[in-house]
């Protein structure tokens, strides 16, 4: 089981800020959860931009990134500061 967490924009344009997804063989990287968020079609399929930042289990990841079954992966839009 994948804990997926959705942070600011996301958050509202997804109305969910968190869900547990069933583990998948198919599960290597990061790129591969997005993949099957993003196949959920609209408003899902705003994961799908390039800007949208990615962490693993609190540490900032990549879609690269390996994860396993448990981990916790999280979603957000590029901060900005001020």
């Amino acid at each position: 089981m994948l804990q997926l967490r959705f942070f600011a924009s996301l958050r509202d344009q997804l109305n969910c800020d968190s869900e547990s997804l069933d583990w998948s063989d198919n599960f290597n990287t990061a790129s591969d959860v997005r993949a099957t968020l993003i196949e959920r079609g609209t408003p899902w399929d705003s994961l799908a931009k390039p800007t949208v930042l990615i962490a693993i289990n609190q540490e900032m990841g990549n879609d690269d990134t390996a994860i396993k079954n448990g981990d916790e992966i999280a979603f957000f839009p590029p901060v900005t500061g001020g």
